[in-house]
């Protein structure tokens, strides 16, 4: 026999040799103790229920018949679970319309900050052209006796910077500002929330109770929704006077441009001489 024989043939053995079990008496224990490990505990199995319920009415009971082939009770809890279901989509628009009303605020004390930065710099615009007057009466007396008087060349009179009414966006946009630096600034109350009472109660009170906190819901969401117009329509109104001052502070700014220019022409047309 060579040795590749004699090496099967030692396979062949250990393969066909039975186990013989251990006396050790632990051994039972581990066993009994990963079996047990091996089994869901009470709660995670009624939790894999549940989860498998949300999975039959997620799709509305297609791979089980039907909904016409269901029994009263479950679609009773399926009935539960879709007034659940609606109760948590209302609340997470909701939560959609918050955080839309935050960033409402945001914009409207930016649009604030802007306007004012608008009415300071033409009012800057202006102060300019007060001290520009002064130089350009200055310059047109220093022409000599024999010469003829320089005036500058005037396209229109400077306007300045619209005049800010005290009930305007300006001031709610401050108050607004002022609210925001000392974190005053809040979503408006929610409804207060609705709990069922402590004993057992029918599928028929808890679709009830889903209803009634949706309408609450609701009531919360159409007020948060109206508050948002109202800060749309002060964003539009505020940016149209803006546009409007801006467009007023360019003419001012050209104007004074033309003006300065021709200062300069005078200025030098006089050291020239």
């Amino acid at each position: 026999m060579d040795a590749r024989q004699v090496l099967l043939s030692t396979t062949n053995q250990k393969r066909t040799k039975p186990v013989i079990s251990s006396s050790n008496p632990f051994d039972s224990v581990a066993d009994f103790e990963v079996d047990q490990s091996s089994k869901p505990t009470t709660s995670a199995s009624s939790r894999l229920g549940f989860s498998a319920s949300n999975a039959r009415y997620r799709n509305e009971f297609r791979d089980s018949g039907g909904i016409e082939n269901q029994s009263v009770q479950e679609l009773e809890n399926y009935a539960v679970y879709k007034a659940e279901e609606t109760t948590n989509t209302i609340n997470g628009c909701l939560k959609i319309a918050e955080e839309m009303r935050e960033d409402a605020s945001n914009t409207l004390v930016k649009l604030h900050q802007q306007g004012q930065q608008i009415t300071r710099t033409h009012q800057a615009v202006a102060d300019i052209e007060h001290d520009l007057s002064r130089g350009e009466k200055l310059l047109g007396s220093l022409g000599g006796l024999f010469s003829k008087t320089w005036k500058p060349k005037k396209t229109h009179k400077i306007k300045g910077p619209l005049p800010v009414p005290q009930d305007d966006f300006h001031t709610q946009g401050s108050h607004l500002e002022q609210k925001q630096k000392l974190g005053l600034v809040t979503a408006p109350p929610r409804s207060e929330p609705r709990h069922l009472p402590s004993e057992q109660t029918s599928a028929l009170e808890k679709v009830e109770h889903e209803k009634a906190k949706q309408d609450d819901v609701l009531s919360d969401l159409s007020n948060l929704l109206g508050e948002l117009k109202s800060m749309a329509i002060d964003m539009g109104s505020e940016i149209k006077r803006q546009n409007v001052a801006l467009d007023r502070m360019q003419d001012d700014t050209d104007e004074i441009h033309e003006r300065v220019k021709g200062a300069n022409q005078q200025g030098r047309r006089l050291l020239g001489k």
